[in-house]
């Protein structure tokens, strides 16, 4: 059975050529850009919520803080409200 995941051997041979990186640092450099890229909007809210949380932040500036990077994403999702934000996080 052929395995159907797209190639990107062509980036990673362009990253091994431009950068110090060997060439499993830049398979892994190009696997993690694509799971950033594939996270969806409630997963960024909830991961999100859970760093800036560790970090000592209060929910009311946590869910400002999420709100202004939203329309800073790569695919940048419909605007959401604060209160949208919580249901995320909290159900």
């Amino acid at each position: 059975m052929l395995d159907r995941r797209p190639s990107h051997d062509d980036l990673v041979d362009h990253l091994v050529r431009s950068t110090s990186l060997q060439r499993g640092e830049a398979a892994r450099v190009v696997l993690d850009v694509l799971a950033y890229f594939d996270e969806t909007t409630e997963e960024f809210v909830r991961r999100r919520h859970r760093e800036l949380q560790a970090g000592g932040a209060v929910n009311t500036e946590i869910f400002e803080r999420i709100a202004a990077e939203l329309p800073h994403r790569a695919v940048a999702p419909p605007e959401l409200s604060l209160r949208q934000l919580r249901r995320i996080v909290y159900g």
